[in-house]
C-alpha cells in the first residue's frame, strides 16, 4: 500500500524564517556593533542569537534592533508565544513601524494563527502592496491555509517584486509540493505532476520535487515514470541511497521482486556514518521489505529481531513484523502488532489500514469495514483505503454467472450446456444461492436425444470466521427419448479456512449423471461423499487432495483419489508446477454402460499460468493456461500417453463486468464418465448486478 503524502505546510515557512533579517539590519543600522548576532541569525543558530540579544540589551535596553533581533531569535529557537509578546511590546512604542508589523505578522505563522495572521497581512498590503516580506508572508499564510491557488498568485507577485529571490523560489516550491498533494488526493494526477514539473523548472533535480513526483506516479500507476523519476535522484550519496531506495519499489510493483532485492542490497550497501537518520531508516525498511516480497522469511525476521533489539519496538518496525506475519498468514499476531502501534499513535496509516487488511483476512470483515473507515477519517480521500473498501464491498456484491458451452467427444456425443449461478449476499456472514442448468445432450449416430432442465436455491452461512456453512438444493428434470423423470438433487459442505495455510471441505453431493443420452436413459443417480483438503506453505510448495466416495443407484460403488504436489515459481502472474496423481476402483465393472474399471491409475506432470480477475483492475486482460502429460493405467493393461490442455482468455470491462472464453481437451479416460477423449469449448460472462452490497457498509462518496 501506498503512505499518503507527507504535509508541507510548516517547511515554506522554515526555508524563507531569514528572508528579511538582512533587509532589518539595513534599514535600522548597526548603532551597536551586533554583526556577530546577525550572522548566528543568518546561519540558524538562533538559541545563540537570543543570548547575543539579550546581553546587548543589558547595555542598551532601548535599542531597537536588539529587541526585534531578539524576537526573531526567540521565536525561531522555538519559543513563539514569547516572541510574538516581544512583538507587541515593540508595537506599542512603534505602532507605525512597518518592520515591526511584519515580524509580528510573522510571529503568527510560527504561532500556527493563520487566520489571524491572513488578516494582519491584509491589511500590511493596504498599507504597502509592494512589500517583498509582506508578499512573501501572505503567500506563505495562504499556503498554511491551503488557499494554494491564491498562494500561487502572491508568491508569483513576490517574484516580479524580486525576480529570482531564493527565499520566494523556495517558498514556491513548497506551495506546488503542497497543492499537488491536495491534487493527488482529489486525485488530478495529470495536474499535480505539472506543478511539480513546474518545480523542476526553477530548481532542476531538486531531490524533495523528484521524491514526490515519483510518489505521485506510483499513485497513478505510471510505474515506469517513477522508475525514470527515481534515476534523476542522483546529487550525492543519499540522493544515490533514496533513489535506489525508490527503484527498489518500483521493481517490487512492476513483479520483478528478485531485482527489487538486488537495487535495495545495492543501498545498504552504501549506507555509512554520515547518512541521516531517516534515510538509514527508509533503507533498512525497504531491505526487510524487499525479504518479505521474495519470501525470505527467515532472513527478514532476523533482521528486525535485529534491529528491534536494538532501537526498541519502533512503530515502523512494528509495521513490518506485521507485514511479515500477513505473509506468513500470522493475522493475529499481525493484528496484536498494529494494535500495539495505535496505542502509541491512533492516526497511523500503516496501522489502521493494515489492521483492515488483517481483520479481513481472518474473515472479520465488519471489523475490516470499521479500520479502513477510521483510516479515511484521518486520511480522507485516501487511495489505497478507498480501494480497499471497494474491493471488499464487491466481495458481498449480488454476482451473476453465465456460461454457454458446447461439447463433444470421440464416442459422437455432443452436448449444449448453459449454466447461470446467482449469490445475493444479504449480509457479510449470510448468502443466498440460486443456479440454473440446461443441457442438451445426443448423438447423432445413435439418433439419441435428451435435455436436462436444473433449477436449485440454497444459502451459504459463515457462523464464524471463515468456517463456512453451505447447501443447495433443487430439481432436476429429464427428459430422454424413452425416459421422462425429475431427481432430487443437493450439496451440502462445510468450508473450513480458519486453519494457518490450509483449507478443508468437506461435504454431500446428490446429482444425476447426464454427460450422455444413454446415460440418462438409465436414470443413474450418484450420492458422493467427498473431502478436499489443501495444504500451502512459506516455502512455495502446495499439497491439494481430494477424495471421493461414491454409491449409485444401480449398486455399485466407486471410490476416487486425486493428489497433486506443486510448487509456486511465479507469483505475478501465478505460475506453479507439479506432479498429479489419481487413483479410481468401481465395485462392479460394467464398461458396456459408463466407464467402471476395477483399478484406475494415472500420474501427469502439469503446469498452470494465471493472471486472475482478482488481481487485475478494469480494462486489463486475465489469462489461465495449464498443460499437462503422463500415463494412465486401466486395469492390468499396458501404459497409455495422456495430455490434459485447458486456456482461457478475459477482458474486464468494469468493475462490474468481465467477459471470457475458454477451451479444454483431454484424453484421460477418467474425465468423463464414457471414458472417451473429450472436448469443450465456451465462454463465462460475470455481471456485478449492483454497485455496492444490499446492506449498509461504508458509504464512500
Amino acid at each position: 500500500m501506498m503512505k499518503p503524502f507527507q504535509p508541507y505546510l510548516q517547511k515554506a515557512l522554515k526555508k524563507t524564517y531569514v528572508a528579511i533579517i538582512v533587509l532589518l539590519a539595513a534599514h535600522y543600522g548597526y548603532s551597536q556593533n551586533m554583526n556577530a548576532g546577525f550572522e548566528l541569525l543568518e546561519k540558524g543558530d538562533f538559541k545563540q542569537a537570543k543570548v547575543f540579544f539579550k546581553d546587548i540589551l543589558k547595555d542598551y535596553p532601548d535599542n531597537k534592533t536588539a529587541q526585534l533581533c531578539l524576537g526573531r531569535a526567540t521565536g525561531l529557537s522555538g519559543n513563539p508565544d514569547e516572541a510574538t509578546t516581544i512583538f507587541e511590546e515593540l508595537l506599542k512604542q512603534y505602532p507605525q513601524d512597518f518592520e515591526i508589523k511584519l515580524n509580528y505578522a510573522e510571529s503568527l505563522l510560527w504561532n500556527k494563527k493563520y487566520i489571524a495572521a491572513k488578516s494582519y497581512y491584509q491589511g500590511l498590503l493596504k498599507e504597502n502592496d509592494q512589500s517583498f516580506p509582506a508578499v512573501l508572508g501572505y503567500a506563505n499564510t495562504l499556503s498554511n491555509l491551503k488557499e494554494y491557488p491564491q498562494a500561487q498568485d502572491f508568491i508569483n507577485k513576490a517574484l516580479v517584486i524580486d525576480p529570482g529571490n531564493p527565499n520566494a523560489l523556495t517558498s514556491k516550491k513548497y506551495i506546488n509540493l503542497g497543492y499537488s498533494n491536495e491534487l493527488v488526493q482529489a486525485q488530478s494526477y495529470e495536474s499535480a505532476t505539472q506543478l511539480l514539473k513546474d518545480n523542476l523548472e526553477f530548481l532542476e533535480y531538486d531531490t524533495e520535487t523528484l521524491q514526490v513526483l515519483a510518489n505521485t506516479y506510483l499513485i497513478a500507476t505510471q510505474v515506469d515514470s517513477a522508475l525514470i523519476t527515481y534515476q534523476k535522484i542522483n546529487k550525492s550519496q543519499t540522493d544515490s541511497i533514496l533513489s535506489l531506495n525508490g527503484i527498489s519499489l518500483v521493481q517490487h510493483l512492476k513483479g520483478k521482486e528478485k531485482t527489487a532485492l538486488q537495487y535495495s542490497k545495492k543501498s545498504m550497501s552504501i549506507l555509512n556514518t554520515t547518512t541521516p537518520k531517516n534515510i538509514e531508516q527508509q533503507t533498512i525498511e525497504r531491505n526487510i521489505q524487499a525479504l518479505i516480497w521474495n519470501g525470505k522469511y527467515k532472513e527478514a525476521e532476523a533482521k528486525l529481531s535485529d534491529q528491534i533489539e536494538q532501537s526498541g519496538p519502533e512503530n515502523w518496525l512494528l509495521a513490518l513484523r506485521a507485514t511479515l506475519n500477513i505473509y506468513k498468514s500470522n493475522f493475529k499476531k499481525s493484528i496484536n502488532d498494529y494494535n500495539q502501534i495505535l496505542m502509541t499513535d491512533s492516526t497511523s496509516f500503516d496501522g489502521n489500514l493494515g489492521k483492515s487488511n488483517a481483520q479481513k483476512a481472518m474473515g472479520n470483515y465488519k471489523d475490516a469495514y470499521t479500520s479502513a473507515s477510521k483510516t479515511l477519517e484521518i486520511y480522507k480521500d485516501q487511495k489505497d483505503a478507498l480501494q480497499f473498501i471497494k474491493n471488499l464491498d464487491q466481495q458481498f456484491t449480488p454476482v451473476a454467472t453465465v456460461k454457454p458451452s458446447y461439447s463433444f467427444d470421440n464416442g459422437d456425443n455432443e452436448a449444449y450446456n448453459l449454466d447461470v449461478n446467482l449469490t445475493v449476499p444479504l449480509n457479510t456472514k449470510f448468502a443466498l444461492l440460486g443456479s440454473y442448468n440446461y443441457r442438451d445432450t445426443f448423438n447423432d449416430q445413435l439418433s439419441s436425444q435428451a435435455t436436462t432442465q436444473l433449477f436449485q436455491i440454497g444459502a451459504a452461512y459463515e457462523f464464524l470466521p471463515n468456517i463456512k456453512l453451505k447447501g443447495i438444493a433443487g430439481i432436476n428434470s429429464i427428459n430422454a427419448d424413452n425416459n421422462s423423470y425429475e431427481e432430487l438433487t443437493t450439496d451440502i459442505s462445510i468450508q473450513i479456512k480458519s486453519i494457518k495455510l490450509q483449507s478443508i471441505d468437506i461435504g454431500f453431493k446428490r446429482n444425476v449423471e447426464s454427460f450422455n443420452t444413454a446415460l440418462l436413459e438409465r436414470q443413474l443417480v450418484q450420492s458422493n461423499y467427498y473431502i478436499n483438503y489443501n495444504l500451502s506453505t512459506n516455502f512455495n510448495l502446495g499439497w491439494f487432495t481430494q477424495y471421493f466416495y461414491t454409491s449409485q443407484n444401480d449398486g455399485n460403488s466407486r471410490n476416487l483419489l486425486f493428489t497433486s504436489l506443486y510448487y509456486n515459481l511465479l507469483k505475478k502472474p501465478s505460475l506453479k508446477a507439479g506432479l498429479n496423481y489419481q487413483y479410481i476402483t468401481f465395485e462392479n465393472q460394467v464398461p458396456t454402460v459408463y466407464f467402471s474399471p476395477s483399478r484406475f491409475n494415472a500420474i501427469e506432470i502439469f503446469f498452470n499460468l494465471n493472471r486472475s480477475i482478482d488481481s487485475i483492475k478494469k480494462d486489463q486482460w486475465y489469462y489461465d493456461l495449464s498443460a499437462a502429460t503422463g500415463y494412465q493405467f486401466i486395469e492390468d493393461n499396458g501404459r497409455q500417453s495422456t495430455y490434459r490442455l485447458q486456456a482461457s482468455l478475459g477482458y474486464k470491462f468494469s468493475d462490474r463486468t468481465a467477459l471470457d472464453i475458454y477451451g479444454q481437451q483431454s484424453n484421460i479416460a477418467s474425465t468423463t464418465a464414457a471414458g472417451f477423449t473429450f472436448t469443450e469449448v465456451g465462454f463465462r460472462f460475470k455481471w456485478l448486478l449492483s454497485n455496492k452490497p444490499l446492506f449498509e457498509t461504508i458509504r464512500v462518496k
